[in-house]
């Protein structure tokens, strides 16, 4: 398996593509192409990179003009799948701006194949109100990924995609599109609607808490949508969001106690947390129970990450919660040595504090 996303565009992957695009266009140079991609800058670049350059070499060897283009890559892609085949709708994104219809329905035609989301996203930026009325028609279509396609490409804060600073700062546009997808039979276009609503809360949290508010408790697919689109809001305690998702506040619980199994780990190692928690005469009820951990980073400052510990409705009037935390270093986080703290919080209220000294890990 390669060891990054950019070396799945390798030199068989290459050999696939041309003799693919060479069966629909038999007067591709597929010397010349193998040529073209793998110049002497190629080893330099990264993901996005490559894939936009090997649009590009597919542009100088099919020696046509976009709409006959088109035409070829709309009949090779069947052959491709998965993120590589993104290479298609990035075409449509570098050549197809000029030719509005005949983009559109191509990524309409290749998303079902791969991903139109980041391609999408320029002509969103070229006409807001025409490209929004099109997700909304895609919002309706047959065919789950391009159901997906109307939710995804329309991110406010897609990742690793090209910014919508229109979206950022006024959400609205993509709301008539979400509703047509609350209840959509498909996981996958769920998944999508609930990260876009995530997205809007970030920048316009009271955006997604009246969506959140309207759409309660009308399917369960729904309410699915809702839980997950308030994550945010919910690592922040946020109370609106709580009530929505059935928590309410933690007054009831009369003994909260945050303890760890060793406050003088090293990295590397885990982290062994308990939480003993008391509802006194009362049972425990819904309670969402996360831990925060204020990190300490290279320069000493600190930056706290939310984890979930434990959610569900308990019947019983006492519990001990245990979780382990790792503490390797990680693509996503490095560790440093210091004293961190460790925050227990109960439906959005701090109960109880732990700390623990971080050490170098071994040699």
């Amino acid at each position: 398996m390669p060891d990054a996303l950019k070396d799945l565009y390798d030199k068989a992957f290459i050999t696939q593509l041309s003799d693919e695009l060479q069966r629909h266009q038999s007067k591709l140079d597929a010397e010349l192409f193998h040529t073209l991609i793998f110049d002497d800058k190629w080893n330099e670049r990264e993901l996005n990179s490559r894939m936009q350059h090997i649009s590009r070499c597919i542009q100088q060897c099919l020696k046509m003009d976009f709409v006959d283009a088109i035409e070829v890559i709309k009949q090779t892609a069947p052959a491709f799948g998965g993120f590589e085949a993104m290479i298609f709708p990035d075409y449509v994104e570098q050549f197809g701006q000029g030719h509005w219809d005949v983009s559109i329905n191509a990524l309409e035609e290749l998303t079902q194949h791969s991903s139109s989301e980041f391609a999408v996203r320029p002509f969103i930026l070229l006409n807001p109100e025409k490209m929004m009325a099109q997700m909304q028609r895609w919002s309706n279509h047959s065919n789950h990924h391009v159901r997906r396609l109307a939710s995804e490409g329309c991110r406010p804060r897609l990742p690793w995609a090209m910014a919508l600073p229109l979206f950022k700062d006024n959400p609205l546009a993509i709301l008539p599109t979400l509703e047509n997808l609350k209840q959509d039979s498909s996981d996958y276009v769920r998944r999508s609607v609930a990260n876009n609503l995530n997205d809007i809360a970030k920048d316009n949290p009271g955006i997604t808490l009246k969506t959140a508010s309207a759409w309660h408790k009308q399917h369960p697919h729904t309410d699915w949508i809702i839980k997950h689109g308030l994550r945010t809001l919910l690592k922040q305690g946020d109370k609106e969001a709580l009530r929505l998702i059935g928590t309410h506040n933690s007054d009831h619980i009369k003994r909260a106690v945050l303890t760890l199994e060793s406050t003088q780990p090293r990295i590397g190692e885990t982290l062994y947390l308990q939480a003993e928690i008391s509802g006194g005469s009362e049972a425990l009820g819904r309670l969402r129970i996360d831990y925060h951990i204020d990190f300490v980073k290279k320069n000493g400052t600190l930056s706290r990450k939310v984890f979930k510990l434990a959610e569900g409705n308990y019947a019983e009037k006492d519990r001990i919660f245990r979780k382990k935390h790792s503490l390797r270093q990680m693509s996503t986080r490095t560790h440093y040595p210091g004293t961190h703290h460790v925050r227990l919080v109960i439906n959005g209220e701090e109960k109880s504090v732990a700390k623990f000294n971080l050490s170098a890990s071994y040699l």
